[in-house]
């Protein structure tokens, strides 16, 4: 984020008082906080490895001394609401909450200091707002008991208001550091001004029924994300916004629904395999995987970018995650791509497109989510994804053909066969990972949230005894790296699932299943308008709360009309996958810009020719079924 330093013009006589002042409070403002990082931060990192360890130990009890530990996914739980609570405050901390500034950036640097501070105050409001609510629901809680520890459930409930209140701290230290007064002034009052305008203005807004969804759920969020509020805090400025100017639902409620969408037991994946895909990093495995489809294809015209395109196939795979994908793969082939001239804006859009081509890739948490409310069989998902992300990669690999083909690599030298082949051999423990993963979900030794700390376990004896690659010092940094970038997603899965509790509530659900049960021109007027739909709903309301709110009611509708429920599975995937990574909202993106330190707005140029390739491969999926069916 930038920051705006004051400028003002002194005497000599009070020069000095007014150079050391500033620093001084800024330095003990900067030691309060990095104090308090530290105590959010190592928390953090020891609940992953908590997670990694509870997990893989249910899974031994379960598997290898058929002795289940029937309180390992309870207590996991607890834990997990709560690293995604200390995680959220540490990205907050870190400034790493995913958010648009593609038009703040093109503004001046007076006007980008004055709506950092105003998306800083936005969410320091949001966190005030829900505050209460947030302590309300953890009291409620407190009348429940857990059933396999026998614990009151306010032991798990009170991360909520205990991370409401760290992130909010962190906001007010940010805001005090803040160099120019004035600025910090003008934005507290926009924001206090705007809130204002619209708790005046409730009694004209509750007459106006289910207008108040393009209002709060389209115009607010549209005008925050675009200021450069953080995507998880303009969805929540929404939902507050809707259901307290519109609605008598008790405010509780909304944090009932956070909860929910961001402690799924089932999401417990997305920190574990997050933390998989840096360890696979770390130790040396992904290079291995890209160093052989390297040797392959670098001296082709555009061949690292169809190595980008193969290797996240391939760490798919391994990880269930698109940021751990993304996380794993940017940081090996992002340098020598740059080095051949490749642009940080068309590397970042071909990662981002990257990540919806895989969506179908097993183990997908969204193929899991889908299994988990449809009753569609995982393991069909799993072998019916693998095909439709090929078809994707193809298209993609024939715009990169297209970009790349005047390439000059006069300095590039083709692999011997005898340097493939080695390659191969360093590789395949690595390459053997994926299998490892899926087997260990087929054969039922390990649940899709319990997978991942197999891969953990393998990628660390891999590390230390075949590539001996382990760095012990950088272990405490990925814990809290994976901590970070987990809960910055887990925060926005639990506003978009707050925004879809709020849609059904509305009616707005019904209403798109019975106009769609009634289309004219049978399967193909319903897979086209799901596909228009779920990109939009891809791009609103990130993937897996799109799923757990639509996916119970359009699969009965999709059987109805003859489309086959995995084929329509594979359909809905792609079509969320392209709204999730397209922008300017799809927070995939900006996750995307995230991992590989580019700004967002260098990628929007050039990602829509991705998108165009990505929409041509999903139309060729849904035209022929056999792609997603056929090997069932």
């Amino acid at each position: 984020m930038a920051q705006v330093k004051a400028q003002v013009e002194v005497t000599p006589a009070v020069a000095g008082e007014a150079a050391s002042k500033p620093p001084r409070r800024r330095s003990v403002l900067g030691s309060i906080e990095a104090a308090l990082g530290m105590l959010v931060e190592i928390p953090a990192a020891i609940l992953v490895v908590t997670e990694v360890v509870i997990l893989f130990a249910g899974v031994i009890s379960r598997y290898v001394l058929h002795s289940p530990l029937i309180w390992s996914d309870e207590l996991a739980s607890i834990l997990f609401l709560w690293l995604a609570m200390l995680g959220s405050a540490v990205a907050f901390r870190r400034g790493e909450h995913m958010r648009m500034t593609a038009l703040v950036a093109s503004a001046g640097p007076r006007l980008w200091g004055y709506l950092d501070v105003v998306a800083t105050c936005a969410a320091l409001a949001f966190l005030i707002l829900i505050l209460r609510p947030a302590y309300e629901y953890a009291y409620e809680e407190s009348f429940i008991t857990t059933p396999a520890l026998q614990i009151s459930n306010t032991w798990r409930a009170a991360a909520l208001p205990v991370g409401t209140c760290l992130m909010a701290l962190f906001a007010l230290l940010r805001l005090a550091r803040a160099g120019d007064v004035k600025t910090l002034l003008m934005a507290a009052v926009t924001v206090a001004a705007l809130i204002g305008l619209f708790w005046l203005a409730q009694p004209l807004l509750r007459p106006l029924g289910n207008l108040n969804l393009v209002i709060f759920f389209v115009g607010v969020v549209a005008f925050c994300v675009f200021a450069g509020v953080p995507i998880g805090f303009a969805f929540g400025m929404a939902i507050f916004g809707y259901l307290a100017l519109t609605t008598r639902t008790p405010l509780m409620v909304l944090v009932g629904r956070m909860d929910e969408g961001m402690s799924h037991l089932i999401l417990l994946s997305v920190p574990l395999f997050v933390f998989l895909g840096l360890l696979i990093e770390m130790t040396g495995m992904a290079r291995a995987m890209v160093a052989f489809l390297a040797s392959l294809l670098g001296h082709v015209r555009g061949g690292l970018h169809y190595v980008l395109v193969g290797a996240m196939y391939l760490v798919s795979g391994i990880s269930g995650s698109k940021a751990a994908d993304m996380a794993a793969v940017a940081p090996v082939l992002f340098p020598e791509m740059k080095q051949r001239g490749a642009k940080s804006g068309d590397l970042v859009a071909l990662l981002a497109a990257t990540g919806a081509q895989t969506e179908t890739i097993p183990p997908s948490l969204v193929l899991i989510t889908i299994g988990s409310v449809t009753g569609v069989s995982i393991s069909a998902l799993f072998t019916g994804g693998l095909l439709p992300g090929v078809v994707l990669a193809i298209t993609l690999s024939g715009l990169v053909w297209w970009r790349y083909r005047g390439e000059d690599l006069s300095h590039v030298q083709r692999a011997k066969a005898g340097e493939i082949g080695q390659a191969l051999v360093v590789a395949l423990p690595a390459l053997a990972l994926p299998f490892v993963i899926r087997y260990a979900v087929i054969e039922g030794i390990a649940t899709a949230t319990e997978v991942s700390t197999i891969g953990i376990v393998y990628a660390l004896v891999i590390g230390l005894v075949i590539y001996r690659q382990f760095k012990w010092r950088r272990l405490l940094p990925m814990l809290i790296e994976t901590a970070c970038l987990s809960g910055a997603i887990l925060f926005i899965i639990g506003t978009a699932t707050g925004m879809a509790w709020g849609l059904t509530q509305s009616g707005f659900s019904r209403a798109l299943a019975a106009s769609m049960t009634g289309l004219p021109g049978g399967s193909a007027s319903f897979i086209a308008v799901s596909i228009l739909a779920f990109v939009i709903l891809g791009s609103v309301l990130e993937g897996i709360p799109a799923i757990v709110l639509f996916g119970p009611l359009l699969f009965p509708i999709a059987r109805q009309v003859g489309v086959h429920e995995v084929h329509y599975a594979m359909i809905i995937i792609l079509a969320m996958g392209i709204g999730l990574f397209a922008p300017p909202f799809g927070v995939g993106y900006y996750a995307a810009c995230a991992i590989g330190r580019v700004d967002p707005a260098e990628g929007i140029r050039p990602i829509w020719g991705y998108m165009l390739a990505l929409l041509i491969g999903l139309i060729i999926v849904a035209i022929f079924p056999w792609i997603s069916i056929g090997f069932l």
